[in-house]
C-alpha cells in the first residue's frame, strides 16, 4: 500500500471516530439578541486601533522539512507561530470578548471566509469567521491533505481532500477562540480560526497592528489571543464617535 493510500485510510478512520464522538455532550449556544435589540447607529460608532507587541527576542522560526512529500515543492517554508515585524507580533486574534450583551443585531455574512492549502501549508495562518458564516477550505496542492478541526465547543471534524481543487465548506454554531486546524498527513501544517458572533474582530498584520471599527458606545473587554502565548484582556470605554488606542504586550518565551 502506498504512502498516500495509507494516509487516506487513516484520515477516513479518524473522520469516522470524530463523527461518532461529536454529539456526546451538550454544547453552549451562541448569543441571542434581546427582543428589542437594534442595529448599531453608524453616526455614533467608535473605533479602536492598536498594536500587539512582543517583548524580548522571538524564537527563531524553524525551517520546515517537507521532503516526505515531493508534491509539497522545494520552496523554503518556516513556522508562522512567531512572526515579528519591528517589535509587532502578527497572527494574533483580537476581538471584543465582553460588553456587547444582547442589545445589538448583526447581519451574518453569507460570503465565505477562505483558507487554502497551498505549498503544504495553510494560507492564511489565522483567520476570523462569524458563527454560522461559511468557511471554505480548499486544496491547491497535487497531494492528499485532510482538514482536521479540533474545537472544544463546536463539533470536531476530519475531512480528506485527496486531489487539487477539492473544497469543503464548514460552519460553526458556537463562538470559540481559537480553533486549531491541522493536517494529519503533513504534521507541520496548522492553522487557527477564531469564531465570534459579532463583527468586531481582527488578525494582527503589518507589524502587529489591528483595527476594530463601528463599535457602539460602551465599556468593553478586548482580548488578544496568540496560539503559543495565550490570552490577554484589556478594558476600554468608548463614547460616541470615539477613536481610542490599545496596546497589548506579550513576553517572548
Amino acid at each position: 500500500m502506498s504512502r498516500v493510500h495509507r494516509a487516506l485510510a487513516c484520515v477516513l478512520l479518524a473522520a469516522a471516530v470524530a463523527a461518532c464522538g461529536s454529539d456526546t455532550a451538550k454544547r453552549p449556544s451562541a448569543r441571542k439578541p434581546a427582543p428589542d435589540a437594534k442595529k448599531v447607529d453608524p453616526a455614533t460608532a467608535a473605533t479602536i486601533t492598536g498594536k500587539v507587541i512582543l517583548e524580548g527576542t522571538a524564537p527563531q522560526a524553524p525551517v520546515i522539512k517537507m521532503s516526505s512529500d515531493a508534491a509539497c515543492g522545494s520552496a523554503e517554508l518556516r513556522g508562522e507561530s512567531f512572526v515579528v515585524d519591528n517589535g509587532g507580533l502578527e497572527n494574533v486574534f483580537v476581538y471584543v470578548k465582553d460588553g456587547l450583551g444582547d442589545k445589538y443585531l448583526f447581519d451574518t455574512p453569507t460570503e465565505p471566509v477562505k483558507i487554502d492549502q497551498k505549498g503544504c501549508h495553510y494560507v492564511p495562518h489565522v483567520v476570523g469567521v462569524r458563527a454560522t458564516q461559511p468557511l471554505e477550505v480548499s486544496n491547491s496542492d497535487s497531494t492528499l491533505h485532510n482538514v482536521h478541526g479540533m474545537p472544544k465547543d463546536n463539533r470536531e471534524f476530519n475531512q480528506g481532500q485527496a486531489v487539487a481543487g477539492i473544497k469543503n465548506t464548514l460552519t460553526f454554531d458556537t463562538p470559540e477562540v481559537l480553533i486549531p486546524f491541522k493536517c494529519d498527513v503533513h504534521s507541520w501544517m496548522y492553522a487557527y480560526v477564531g469564531v465570534v458572533d459579532h463583527p468586531y474582530f481582527a488578525v494582527t498584520r503589518d507589524g502587529g497592528k489591528f483595527e476594530l471599527r463601528g463599535l457602539p458606545p460602551g465599556t468593553y473587554s478586548i482580548e488578544a489571543v496568540h496560539e503559543k502565548l495565550g490570552r490577554q484582556s484589556l478594558p476600554i470605554t468608548l463614547g460616541e464617535k470615539d477613536a481610542k488606542e490599545l496596546t497589548f504586550t506579550f513576553k517572548a518565551p
